[in-house]
């Protein structure tokens, strides 16, 4: 028989995800300190934090397991919960070959008083950089020689796994939700067989986005848990009572998460936990068919991947990249980022909020 999800019920639905995220990530914590599963950050700012535990996105999948042993009889919390679990596998695997490491990239400091150009940077007085492109790695020795750079580091860059595990990885979570057969309509349009890439591309970019977006302490877990209880919200103005337990679930593991995930972080998610928050969110949003919503209040991961696509592209030039750690790159504490990342979102989801309210509803 089908669940019917009342107030009391999204309390409890709320209340047991958040109870068991914060005791499975203090459980998973312990494990990943005890089995030695750190992180090795290749961002010359955010050295200090070698040996904080990754792969936390563990914890996830107890809490999701645990939460639909009790409401599998509601149909969105089955699906996205499915969908969530079929991302965390993913991004688990993704984390296991990244435990194998590619190669050491080297960290060099400008310590002569000039600016030195190497590779495609130009580096101020005492400004630190790695040193990744083969155009940079032939510069290096005659700068270290003539005294221009000093080199501070060796930093170890994981493995990439092959072309076509990434590809199943990041594709499987939308396949399986085009299988369910439950999103067939979106914002208001009748898509037909052209749901089957539609799904497929929104979960792909909505992974991808997320994954970029954690970088640093509370900053995905942060966004998504703003963005999953405005979406919550929006679900609730708009009479859509169903529409809110997936969010429910997606906010409470945010905020059980972020008891551990704020700064200074006691743990980090990994590619384990930004897979499951990315393949859960456009899971739900898909299947509350709130796209329009769902896109604003994931504005500022999207911006953030543009960026970078811009760059990659050669049409600008970051320092480093994300966005996030080019503005930590120039000097901006990682606390503000993460402030104002939030507080990009929140507004977002305000502004979304009012126009849907005064606009479409009155």
């Amino acid at each position: 028989m089908y669940l019917v999800m009342n107030t009391t019920n999204m309390v409890i639905l709320f209340l047991i995800t958040f109870v068991v995220t914060v005791f499975s990530t203090f459980f998973i914590r312990h494990v990943l300190i005890d089995a030695d599963i750190s992180d090795s950050p290749i961002v010359s700012e955010h050295r200090h934090k070698t040996g904080t535990p990754t792969m936390g996105g563990i914890s996830f999948l107890f809490a999701i397991l645990f939460v639909v042993s009790l409401f599998y009889k509601n149909l969105p919390i089955l699906i996205t919960s499915f969908i969530m679990v079929t991302g965390g596998v993913m991004g688990l695997l993704d984390d296991l070959l990244g435990l194998k490491v590619k190669e050491y990239q080297k960290v060099v400091k400008n310590i002569s008083p000039d600016v030195v150009q190497i590779g495609i940077l130009n580096l101020g007085v005492s400004e630190e950089a790695r040193v990744t492109t083969d155009k940079a790695k032939k510069q290096l020795e005659p700068l270290l020689a003539a005294g221009k750079l000093e080199q501070v580091a060796e930093i170890p860059i994981k493995y990439e796994p092959h072309e076509s595990v990434k590809i199943i990885a990041q594709f499987l979570p939308g396949i399986f939700l085009v299988l369910t057969s439950t999103v067939w309509t979106l914002g208001g349009f009748n898509l037909g067989l052209l749901a089957i890439p539609i799904v497929i591309i929104a979960v792909l970019g909505c992974i991808n986005a997320v994954n970029l977006i954690d970088g640093m302490d509370g900053l995905a877990s942060g966004i998504i848990a703003i963005a999953s209880f405005a979406c919550g919200v929006f679900c609730f103005i708009n009479g859509n009572m169903e529409g809110i337990a997936p969010f429910a679930i997606l906010f409470a593991i945010c905020l059980g998460f972020l008891v551990f995930n704020k700064y200074p972080a006691k743990i980090f998610m990994g590619d384990t936990g930004s897979f499951i928050l990315g393949s859960g969110f456009a899971a739900a949003v898909l299947i509350t068919n709130i796209p329009y919503f769902g896109l604003l209040s994931l504005a500022v991961p999207i911006g953030s991947t543009i960026i970078s696509l811009m760059h990659r592209a050669h049409i600008i030039t970051l320092p480093v990249e994300p966005l996030h750690h080019a503005l930590n790159y120039r000097g901006i504490s990682e606390v503000k980022i993460v402030s104002s990342y939030w507080l990009i979102t929140a507004i977002a989801c305000i502004i979304g909020l009012l126009i849907d309210y005064f606009v479409f509803i009155l």
